[in-house]
């Protein structure tokens, strides 16, 4: 699937051109080098088809790996936010983030499936929520509606380690981009993206995976 994403599925979907703009284009090879980083090419995609949302990803595996801007992103930002923004994203690359992330993703469903297979086997999780009649079927159903209620209370924790993985990546992209870019650019995607700068921090700790733009935004300051 890494493989054959970029290269076959994802332009059913989505119209990806060669980045376009030399200047910009030279600044991100320049960073690539600079970070030790090799990619298939850089490609714009045509976000705005479906939405305002600025966005920048990495997708592929090995050499087919491919650098991924939205047209809306690049609209809204200039140059050196833009290589601000993809050394943030590099910044989750060089730190593991996606590796360690699907590791961790691996082990949960692993232990979700070890969970249901002793459920199943039990008459009180079918009895307790009115089934009389026990069955394999009933079993998963019934396990994918009680299992968001539980693992609400461990959201905090999941969402903590993914908040650390982004203050790696900002500390990286500080390093190799200039913070002020960094800064000036998330402004504007929580802008473009409609995303409260200041949520409750109780609210965001159980549905953010990002911290917020206040928090990053101090944290780049003291990276300058």
């Amino acid at each position: 699937m890494f493989w054959l994403y970029p290269t076959y599925i994802a332009p059913i979907f989505n119209q990806f051109k060669p980045l376009g703009n030399v200047e910009l284009k030279t600044k991100i090879d320049n960073l690539l080098k600079r970070t030790g980083f090799q990619s298939d090419g850089v490609f714009v995609m045509d976000g705005s088809k479906r939405s305002s949302y600025g966005n920048a990803y990495f997708t592929g595996i090995g050499k087919n790996k491919r650098i991924v801007f939205f047209d809306t992103l690049l609209k809204g930002m200039n140059d050196d936010e833009v290589q601000a923004i993809l050394a943030h994203e590099l910044g989750h690359f060089h730190h593991k983030h996606i590796k360690k992330h699907m590791i961790s993703s691996f082990t949960i469903s692993l232990l979700g499936l070890a969970l249901l297979g002793y459920l199943i086997n039990q008459d009180w999780f079918f009895h307790g929520l009115g089934i009389s009649h026990p069955s394999n079927h009933i079993a998963l159903i019934l396990f994918t509606l009680t299992m968001p209620v539980f693992s609400f209370f461990i959201a905090p924790v999941n969402n903590y380690l993914s908040r650390k993985h982004e203050f790696e990546a900002d500390a990286f992209a500080a390093k190799h981009a200039n913070a002020d870019d960094l800064v000036s650019s998330l402004v504007k995607l929580y802008k473009d993206n409609a995303a409260t700068l200041t949520p409750d921090y109780l609210y965001s700790a159980f549905h953010d995976s990002h911290p917020s733009a206040s928090i990053r935004i101090n944290q780049l300051k003291t990276y300058k």
